[in-house]
């Protein structure tokens, strides 16, 4: 079984996660800049009189996608969480990690499947 994982994560933590990512051997991956809101909401800017206003606005983000083995998933979970976090106890905006099964993956130039798919041959 294969799982796909999707993380959101700040654009200022993608070095972050990808070498922490690569660090445990999970150098499949590809990340795209995407805009999006969640339970941030916004920004919160400080006017010049003191007064704070929230813009609800669409905000910048990375979407990170990787799929791996079921017995890696925990691993790879746990890394991404602890690299994209902002800090000891996380904040709001640090991002969301979604989950799913992979009922199969076909590698285009030899055909392979699945987990042959996915790993590395001599040729890549």
């Amino acid at each position: 079984m294969m799982v796909k994982i999707e993380a959101i994560v700040r654009p200022e933590k993608v070095n972050d996660v990808t070498s922490a990512l690569e660090a445990i051997g999970c150098g499949g991956f590809h990340f795209v800049n995407v805009t999006g809101q969640g339970q941030q909401r916004g920004v919160e800017v400080f006017t010049g009189r003191g007064a704070a206003l929230t813009h609800r606005s669409s905000l910048p983000k990375t979407l990170l996608v990787t799929v791996v083995p079921e017995d890696q998933k925990e691993q790879v979970l746990d890394t991404i969480v602890s690299s994209a976090r902002s800090s000891e106890e996380g904040a709001v905006g640090d991002g969301k990690i979604f989950v799913s099964a992979v009922a199969e993956v076909v590698r285009v130039r030899t055909r392979e499947r699945d987990l042959d798919a996915l790993t590395a041959s001599s040729e890549d």
